[in-house]
């Protein structure tokens, strides 16, 4: 235990490089040194970069690191606009509608891409429920453009706009506002010179977020890809990797692109985080008072028809395109049916496409991320201890590697897991593990991880430094300060942890598509395959399936363990009334 204690901050360290640093390492080692991982060190020519230049004149490249830029800072203009807007008038006003927009961009956060994507397109599509129930055939025509990818992608991460700015709003500089007002400043004048500087860095770091989620995203041109050629960095390299001729080269370069926007966009959202001043809440400064609205049923109209946009058109058209037979005769009594939910419940749509199969599918994917949730929490839980408690030197590292995996995209992380883990030299050790179920499992982790640590700061800032020093001087090891001291006081948070970090590695469909081993299903490539095959219904009712089964694993494992927790809540209280009953007697 004393090696334990002693080598925590090292350990978790380690750990976090082999999951996360090293496959980007991997992709940027690769950039330099071309070959060096396909296997024949004869190719391998040190220096040659003339292959990174190539994206300037390939047309496939050029155009998919074209679109990935318009995409990335269109979305991020739209996504940060709409969720300043909602961010302000959550601060300002008490509305009916407040906890749902909270808990809606929440759900919207951690919602898989390529379903809301999905479900924009049987919305959208020429027979889709715009034309077919709603004669809106100017959807189709506007959705399905560049102007229409950044709609639906704005409208997609506006919560992390939402988030940002929202916690910025929180505190309000009243003395400078009063002061500007005395000296005869107009409402807009104060605005425009006080409240806008002062959360100008918060804005800032939004609209970085959105960019770096959007310029990584994988769901949107993975569902696209049947109905309109919209090539974007993530989907051009993991064509690279699942179509033949297989172009490891390819993949390297266009990575190598990927990631150096994405530093360059951390190295802004950095210089945005050092430039926010905080020196402005001084004595006279408060917490944002809620008002009631002079007009609330405008304010609740305007958040109820964002949240219909973001969430209600692609959530009820992919339910109601689950229960149709034709999804281009509408919604009427002769065209509902179950046969969809029949097949599902069958087992697949053909014996033929064992890939298809929903039961091999979501058993599969719900072992994976149930393990890798496991392994999150304790490694999430260690990570949060040594960031909280303790002064080691790697805290820093530490750090870094849980940013750079919520930054990086799946489909990179996946590229530097093949270099990584598909080297001939690891099989006769027993560590080649690409093909394997095992690296699905450390990839899941790899993303849970910064998730669990997040989750979990906020609840180890609640617990005193002084219960640990007192514990440490009776001689208390790691493990006896986490048993007695710091899980009973986090344990909530803990569980939370492990559903947030299950509910978010059950439909990642970047690393599924990169990773997936042979003849082994997984419930986002069942979705996804009986989407690109135009089995609307059939990927729709799998869709509701799989989701409903996730919630209700969710609402079990929750109320298992508040039941578990409430009994040794009062097994705890019954022995120290009778510890202190026998004080008493004495």
């Amino acid at each position: 235990m004393k090696f334990l204690e002693r080598h925590t901050a090292g350990i978790v360290t380690f750990l976090l490089f082999l999951f996360i640093f090293l496959p980007l390492l991997a992709v940027i080692i690769n950039a330099a040194i071309p070959g060096i991982f396909f296997g024949n060190f004869q190719n391998v020519q040190l220096g040659d970069y003339r292959i990174l230049l190539d994206i300037f004149t390939r047309r496939l490249w050029t155009v998919s690191l074209q679109n990935s830029l318009m995409l990335g800072i269109g979305a991020g203009v739209l996504g940060t606009i709409i969720g300043g807007v909602l961010a302000t008038i959550r601060a300002k006003y008490d509305f009916k509608l407040g906890k749902v927009l909270d808990i809606s961009a929440w759900v919207l956060l951690i919602a898989p891409s390529f379903l809301i994507a999905q479900g924009w397109i049987l919305f959208a599509g020429s027979n889709g429920l715009a034309n077919s129930v709603f004669g809106l055939s100017f959807v189709n025509e506007f959705i399905f453009t560049p102007y229409g990818l950044i709609f639906i992608m704005g409208l997609t991460k506006f919560p992390l706009a939402y988030i940002t700015i929202l916690a910025a709003l929180q505190w309000s500089a009243k003395d400078l506002e009063s002061a500007a007002k005395i000296n005869g400043a107009k409402p807009f004048k104060v605005w425009r010179s006080i409240n806008i500087p002062l959360t100008l860095p918060a804005y800032v770091a939004a609209w970085t977020l959105i960019f770096i989620d959007t310029i990584g995203d994988f769901g949107l041109p993975a569902a696209l890809s049947t109905v309109y050629n919209f090539p974007t960095l993530p989907y051009t390299i993991y064509t690279s990797i699942n179509f033949t001729p297989v172009r490891f080269d390819m993949a390297g370069v266009l990575s190598f692109y990927l990631v150096l926007i994405l530093v360059i966009a951390m190295v802004i959202l950095y210089i945005a985080m050092r430039k926010s001043r905080v020196d402005f809440l001084s004595g006279t400064s408060t917490r944002n008072i809620q008002v009631k609205p002079k007009r609330p049923l405008l304010v609740n109209t305007v958040v109820f028809l964002t949240l219909l946009l973001c969430i209600g058109v692609p959530v009820l058209t992919s339910i109601s395109v689950s229960f149709m037979d034709v999804i281009g005769n509408g919604i009427q009594l002769s065209n509902v049916t179950l046969e969809n939910y029949r097949i599902v419940f069958d087992g697949g749509l053909d014996n033929d496409y064992t890939s298809l199969s929903i039961y091999e599918g979501l058993k599969n994917s719900l072992i994976i991320a149930i393990i890798a949730g496991l392994i999150s929490v304790v490694i999430g839980f260690f990570v949060a201890y040594v960031l909280t408690f303790t002064n080691s030197r790697l805290k820093n590292y530490l750090n870094l590697f849980t940013l750079v995996s919520l930054a990086v995209p799946g489909v990179v992380l996946g590229i530097g897991y093949i270099f990584i883990w598909n080297q001939p030299w690891l099989e006769p050790i027993g560590l080649h593990l690409y093909g394997k179920p095992q690296l699905l499992v450390i990839a899941a982790v790899a993303g849970a991880v910064p998730y669990a640590v997040r989750v979990m700061l906020g609840s180890y800032a609640n617990i005193s430094h002084s219960l640990l020093d007192a514990a440490s001087m009776q001689g208390a090891g790691l493990m006896i300060k986490i048993r007695y001291i710091v899980f009973p006081i986090i344990r909530n948070t803990v569980l939370v942890a492990f559903l947030a970090s299950f509910g978010t590695s059950v439909f990642d469909l970047a690393l599924a598509s990169m990773l997936q081993p042979p003849n082994f299903g997984l419930l986002p490539i069942v979705i996804d395959e009986a989407f690109d095959r135009a089995n609307y219904g059939y990927a729709t009712a799998s869709a509701v399936v799989g989701g409903a089964a996730v919630i209700l694993i969710i609402l079990v494992i929750q109320g298992l363990g508040n039941l578990v927790f409430n009994l040794s809540d009062r097994r705890r209280k019954v022995e120290g009334d009778k510890y202190s009953d026998k004080i008493n007697h004495q």
